[in-house]
């Protein structure tokens, strides 16, 4: 396997708890494990919120994200660290 590709795949999953003001830096994804919105910032713009709309339970959501905001309303989430 390549080794651009085996950096990103996860190796350690860690609970999540929605905050406003705790850094989840280092991460390659999300995994949502009920219904709901998530909300987070992104490495590349750390002041903008993005929130990510009505998702399925059991998605898990790529991306290397600095923070999962308060105003997500998704449960069970676990962070992904490669």
């Amino acid at each position: 396997m390549p080794a651009a590709i085996e950096a990103q795949i996860p190796s350690r999953w860690v609970a999540c708890t929605p905050s406003d003001t705790t850094d989840v830096a280092g991460s390659v994804g999300l995994y949502v494990g009920g219904t709901g919105n998530v909300a987070v910032r992104c490495l590349n713009d750390q002041l903008t919120t993005v929130t990510f709309t009505a998702v399925p339970a059991g998605t898990f959501i790529p991306g290397n994200f600095t923070r999962v905001m308060a105003a997500t309303t998704a449960t069970s989430i676990n962070i992904a660290y490669a």
